[in-house]
Parts: structure tokens; sequence; C-alpha cells
């Protein structure tokens, strides 16, 4: 999932008003809880609140972490989903690789939950699984900028060595205390009026790119690159303010956790309840309704057959629902929406490495570095004394950087890499055992890493990106507001299959 760097401001004190990691209760503290979900919670525990009307066959097509929790909450009401998935696993854009040395893991996709994110959390705690802190920022990580490398503590204390351009009033002041200062009055307007304040926010913001708004507050060129590069944003400074806003506004920089041994196992634990209603290797290519049903025409192997049912939950990204055949054709605005929403692209690099040299030569255990070197970014796996083994995250990339490094085969992939990660850590070499890669552009079934809205996008499209077509919801991390999260996945999910269990579809009688 995406998450800015932020390496320097995961070094501050974790404000008060967080929610709280459930504590096995299964019910959400509600002064704590984020308003967004907040009646989300309370179906973890227990499922949906009873209902008189008559059980459905529903259709879920894909089965990520929407199309997953859509089913489960409809199977433990007592209707009878069925979940078509195009690939041999579930999870979507979770993906843990286990091909590395036994014992070692490592994410191409989501990696990390905020404790912002109640409804992800209460999941994982639904079904017992381990966490573990994901430590985003150490004082002893490196910043590697302008031919300078200095720990992160250092950069804090000493901004100026850096080398950035900034204005006289800019001068001595690190990313954060601009950005913090840039932001107050936003701040400010959300801790007094919370979620309705976002209303007027996005009414007067929603046209600015990242790029447009720190402009408009006065930033030097300087001061615009000294916080891009340091907060992993520099391939975001087109792309809507707004997303970058709701993230840092919504504290999902603040204790992070993951699930200890990886991530898939959470989808793996709604697959394990779903046995019998997921179908794998299930590659949807058409979707027809009529006034009485939908009908879902699929190709497994060299087999064609059809999936009939009372409605369907698409979850597929829009790059791919575009390629499937849909009769009759969506409304102009849902084509539209599926047309033009931007994905983002991202790419991840991993290196399996025998010594883990990162803690050895720097003491640096946990964390992030951050560079202007192609790789961008470094991330450290936590500290582990069964092993002196380790998986390095030595890049990961998005947008433009992304899609550069996905063009490059595999070996040129690596070897690049390599040579980056040597002008950081020059043991690198001698410690490298394997490595491998994902660049989510080259995924067929995902198409890009994660919906990113460019300006305007939310007023334009997002009624239009939710809005059922007939006996047809749409679910997943893209029609949320939490794009690029489990958070918004989970979410958007549960939102529609709560919909066909209270027989809310607007103006369509499931009969």
């Amino acid at each position: 999932m995406r998450v800015p760097d932020e390496t320097a401001r995961s070094l501050a004190t974790e404000p008060d008003n967080v929610a709280p990691i459930p504590d096995g209760s299964g019910q959400p503290d509600p002064r704590t809880a984020p308003p967004v979900g907040r009646d989300l919670l309370a179906v973890v525990p227990a499922g949906f609140e009873p209902h008189d009307g008559p059980r459905r066959d529903v259709i879920v097509i894909g089965a990520g972490l929407a199309g997953l929790v859509a089913a489960y909450e409809l199977k433990r009401a007592g209707h009878r989903p069925i979940v078509l998935e195009a690939q041999s696993r579930v999870g979507g854009r979770i993906h843990t690789l286990r091909s590395f040395a036994p014992g070692l893991v490592a994410e191409a996709g989501g990696m990390r939950i905020p404790r912002t994110h109640a409804l992800t959390l209460a999941y994982c705690d639904h079904f017992g699984l381990p966490m573990r802190p994901f430590l985003m920022g150490n004082p002893r990580g490196l910043v590697v900028v302008g031919g300078e490398r200095l720990t992160m503590e250092q950069a804090q204390r000493e901004p100026g060595r850096l080398g950035f351009q900034l204005a006289p009033g800019e001068q001595g002041r690190t990313a954060d205390e601009l950005w913090e200062s840039a932001i107050a009055e936003l701040r400010r307007m959300v801790d007094s009026a919370g979620p309705e304040a976002w209303e007027e926010i996005v009414r007067r913001y929603d046209q600015y790119s990242l790029l447009e708004f720190l402009e408009e507050q006065g930033w030097s060129q300087g001061a615009i690159e000294y916080y891009a590069v340091l907060n992993f944003v520099e391939s975001d400074m087109h792309q809507a303010f707004l997303e970058i806003l709701r993230e840092d506004l919504g504290g999902a920089y603040q204790d992070m956790q993951c699930i200890e041994g990886g991530m898939d196992q959470l989808p793996n634990a709604f697959f394990a309840a779903l046995r019998d209603e997921v179908h794998l290797g299930t590659e949807v290519t058409a979707i027809e309704q009529d006034p009485d049903g939908v009908t879902v025409h699929v190709r497994t192997g060299a087999r064609r057959t059809s999936v009939r049912g009372d409605a369907a939950i698409c979850t597929l990204p829009f790059p791919v629902l575009r390629t499937v055949e849909v009769s009759p054709a969506f409304s102009r605005p849902k084509q539209r929406a599926i047309r033009q929403l931007n994905y983002h692209a991202s790419t991840k690099i991993l290196m399996q490495v025998r010594e883990r040299i990162w803690e050895t030569d720097d003491g640096i255990l946990g964390g992030a570095t951050v560079t202007d070197l192609p790789i961008r970014r470094l991330n450290y796996p936590p500290p582990d004394p069964t092993t002196s083994r380790g998986i390095l995250l030595a890049s990961y990339t998005w947008g433009q950087d992304a899609l550069q490094w996905g063009a490059m085969d595999e070996e040129t992939r690596l070897e690049e890499a390599l040579d980056d990660v040597a002008r950081i850590h020059p043991r690198i070499r001698e410690v490298y055992e394997t490595g491998t890669s994902y660049a989510w552009y080259g995924d067929r079934w995902a198409r890009g890493a994660f919906a990113l809205f460019q300006p305007g996008q939310q007023t334009e499209l997002q009624e239009d990106i939710v809005r059922p077509e007939g006996r047809i919801l749409f679910a997943g991390e893209h029609c949320s507001l939490y794009h690029a999260w489990i958070q918004g996945a989970l979410e958007s999910g549960l939102e529609a299959a709560r919909t066909i269990h209270e027989d809310r579809i607007d103006g369509v009688t499931l009969g």
C-alpha cells in the first residue's frame, strides 16, 4: 500500500488521538475510532444485523480483500456468495513473496497497517493474526542526498548540510516543519470540525496538485525539492494535493503494524472460511445483466462457462475491468470513470543477504533510508536474533521512477539497484545472495499499484466510481477514499455486501 517515506515525521511523538489496536473485544473505543467506518467495526465480531429479507446468490468478481470480506460477511449472514478469481492465489495486491531462504518473506504489495486503520486491525484481531510493529523511521537511518551521507538524526539537526537552496525564511527548518506550517490551518479545521471540515477542504483544494498547493504557500523551488525528496513524494507532485493531505491528517503515518510472518495471512484467513465459495483460475470475460439477475461469463483453462446470480460485486481494478465485455453497457458516467481514474505505478526490488550489514556496519535496526538515487528508498527488516540473513527492500519507487525500473529486464534491474545500494552500504555485493522484484504495472491482473486521484478527480469521478450499475455494485480500494490501503478495500467490500444484505440497491428490486 502507498505510504510516503515520512522518515523524519515518524521520529516525532505519536499523537494521543489515534485509534487503539483491537484488544480482542472486537469493539472500537467510541472516543478514538475513526468516524469513517465506525459503524462497520461493529460488523467484525458477529456479522451483519439479522435481516428478514431473502438470502441471495451473489457473484463476487475478484478475490482481493474487498471481494473476500464481502463474500465472508455475506456467507455469515446466510447468503450464497461465489467468488471468481483469475489468479491461482487470493489477496490481490497483498502479495507475500516466499521464494527466499526458509523463514524469510517479503512483501511485493501492501506491507503495513496504520494504527488509525481500526477496521483492518479489527479483522486481524478477529482471525487471531499475530502483529508486530513496522518501524517507519529510525534516527540512525540514513539520508543520502546530493552526495551527502547523514543519519536521519543529523539531517534533522543540521538541515542546511543537505544543500537545498532555501529562501531566508525557510533556512534552518526541517522539511517536516515547513510542511506542518503549510497545512496548519487545515489541520485545525479537521481537529475542530471533524469530518464536516472535509467538505470545505475538498471545495477549496480538489483542483490543486501538491506542487500547486506548495507554490501557493509561497515555497521556494528549493523547499519544494527538499520536502519532495525527503518525504518520498517527488513523483507525486502533479497528483492531487488532497491525496497527501488526507493521509497525513488521518494519521496514516503513525504507529505502523504488520502481520508477523507475512501479510498474506489476512487474505488466507478469509479464504479458509470460503474454500468452497472461491473459484481460482477463473477469468471473467463478460458480464450481462437483465431485470432478473446477473450472468458472468468465465474462462477456466480451455473451458468456458457462466455463473448466474441475483447481484454481483465487481472488485476488479478499473484498468482490468476495461477488458471485460459488459452488456448492456454501463452508463456513460461510469464508463468515463473507468477510463479516466488514475492508477499509480509502483516497483519494489528486494535483496536477500547472508549478513544484515546495515545493522553490523551502521547500527540501523529497522526503519528506512531516503535517497535521491534512482532506488529512492530502502526499508530495513526488523532485527532477527535467529538468523544473520535478511531481506532488504532495496528500492521502493512510484510513478515515473517505478515505470523506469519496470521497463528493465530483471537482471538489469537487480544489477543497477546493487550499484545504487553499494553507494550507501559498500559491502552489499559481499553479502548479496539473491534478489527479485515486482513491477505492478506489469501485473496482468492489477495493471497499476493503486488508484491515485489527479487534481479534480475526487469531485469529478468519485460518485460515478462507487455508484451501482443496476444489480452490479463496485468495491476495492479504488472505490474508497483510502486509496492504496487495505482499509479502503475492506470498507468498500463491507459496504457493498451490506447494501445487498439490506436490499438497498437504488432502483433495483432483487426479487
